[in-house]
């Protein structure tokens, strides 16, 4: 072991992962601990933020173990976005983190929604999206009215990532990219947006980029004194990491939830997508879901078997045949619906069906709903992708990727390194350490495709059909799940 070295640590949704890379990308050493999520019904999903840095903390320990002194470059990290901690004036965390799953706001957001004009939407964002209960915004306005002890001693709202940064550094720094919501095309602050909730100004984080140093890890710390760049949210990191970086690319992450994104220049206003400013000579047009790993994980301890196990069973499913159609809405939905009183089911089910059957119908309902993203995307973007690169965890199954490339009808570039927001953490870690000359120079170091994943021309006509019938029984029950919903 010798040469430069490079840390990306990802804090997501249900663990926090990182790994030690050398400059060609190979992977030295590895951490990943799961940490639990508090949910409460209705609409409550909570972490507390100390399980975050204590992960953190341990992964550069772990990770820091048998280096020569100034053999770390630098680190990145990584987190999942749209979920919030109110923190004080020396840096403490004054509630449990709210987590964007969590739907807690939705009524606050459709009253800050509805004094926006969607033409200034689109000036601002490029898309008429809406404000919804995961808007920081929304947030500021929920802590407000119902924790005013809260929200007077708060000095900052933070994501994941800035927060394990001012822990690690001291340092108080957020992104441009995390901050979509309240930042223009020029990537500064909407001024008049957020100035819906008074006070929400002086409690952002100046805006940093991606590659810039936040600062350096505290004395008495792992890894003390190795510089920490500001870097991004998952799917940006996840873009970086999966080499999505030209024009016309698709990208195709899968963890908790599915994120899709293509990148192109053009813009078409588009409801339900994410057109991000440029940055970094990118523009990225994403849609993420709520639901892709999560309903793996959901239906694996519903019956009692692991995700593996569940592959496996589906691996012998004959898919020329119908299963039922399955909704991953476990907890409303985000792009391209942003709906969040949709619920999950499954229609069509008959006695002869079982364990196999339900896994079938689950991966191919998240793949659906990647399909319906998809769709949203290339017309946002003008343009259609010839194929996905794809990572994160969701990917390790092979009969789920080639189930995902049945039904979007593209090949899927599985890259070697699933963890794509932890080797983006670590490619923009790279850049800011100046061990590569860009960023994309770094991508195109460390990125390799292990796998490609033909779609079955024999399927298309069977899949496009289950997609119709996804799409119809969403409207038939959207009605009926709203009602359901504002009863519970």
């Amino acid at each position: 072991m010798s040469g430069p070295m490079l840390i990306g640590i990802d804090v997501g949704t249900t663990a926090v992962k990182a790994a030690r890379f050398d400059a060609n990308g190979n992977v030295e050493r590895s951490y990943a601990r799961h940490y639990p999520t508090t949910r409460r019904p209705p609409d409550i999903v909570e972490q507390d933020p100390g399980d975050w840095i204590v992960n953190v903390k341990a992964a550069l320990d772990e990770l820091t173990s048998n280096l020569a002194p100034g053999q770390l470059h630098a680190v990145g990290l990584c987190s999942h976005v749209n979920s919030h901690v109110f923190v004080d004036a020396n840096g403490q965390a004054l509630m449990p983190a709210i987590i964007w799953q969590d739907g807690r706001c939705a009524d606050v957001a459709a009253e800050l929604d509805a004094r926006v004009d969607p033409t200034d939407k689109i000036a601002w964002w490029g898309a008429p999206l809406p404000i919804d209960a995961s808007h920081v915004l929304s947030r500021m306005e929920w802590v407000k009215r119902h924790r005013p002890d809260i929200w007077q001693k708060t000095r900052w709202v933070m994501s994941p990532k800035d927060y394990c940064i001012m822990q690690l550094t001291g340092e108080v720094v957020a992104d441009s990219m995390e901050s979509f919501g309240v930042i223009d095309q020029d990537l500064r602050y909407i001024g008049g947006l957020v100035d819906l909730v008074d006070g929400a100004a002086e409690r952002l984080a100046p805006i940093r980029d991606f590659t810039s140093i936040a600062g350096q890890i505290r004395s008495g710390l792992p890894a003390a004194g190795t510089p920490m760049v500001v870097a991004t949210m998952d799917a940006w990191s996840g873009l970086f990491g999966s080499g999505a970086l030209r024009e016309g690319d698709g990208l195709y992450l899968s963890g908790t939830s599915e994120v899709l994104g293509i990148v192109s220049e053009q813009r078409n206003p588009e409801p339900g997508v994410i057109a991000f400013p440029r940055c970094e000579s990118i523009v990225l047009h994403a849609a993420p879901t709520q639901a892709g790993g999560a309903s793996m994980a959901w239906l694996s301890t519903l019956l009692g078997r692991s995700p593996t196990e569940l592959s496996s069973l589906a691996d012998h499913v004959d898919r020329r045949r119908m299963t039922p159609v399955f909704l991953p809405h476990l907890q409303g939905e985000r792009a391209p619906l942003w709906n969040a009183h949709a619920r999950a089911s499954f229609s069509g089910i008959d006695a002869a069906m079982g364990p196999a059957e339900f896994t079938v119908a689950m991966m191919e309902g998240v793949a659906f709903s990647a399909r319906m993203a998809i769709e949203s995307l290339q017309r946002s973007a003008g343009t259609v992708p010839a194929a996905l690169c794809a990572a994160g965890g969701g990917m390790a199954s092979d009969v789920w990727c080639q189930i995902r490339a049945d039904v979007l009808g593209k090949p899927l570039l599985r890259r070697k390194n699933l963890d794509a927001g932890v080797l983006g953490a670590a490619v923009l870690a790279g850049a800011g350490a100046q061990l590569f000359h860009s960023l994309a120079d770094a991508a195109a170091q460390l990125v390799v495709t292990e796998r490609v994943f033909e779609p079955d021309p024999s399927l298309t006509d069977r899949y496009a059909y289950g997609y119709a019938k996804y799409k119809e029984l969403y409207h038939q029950l959207e009605a009926f799940n709203l009602d359901l919903v504002s009863r519970s």
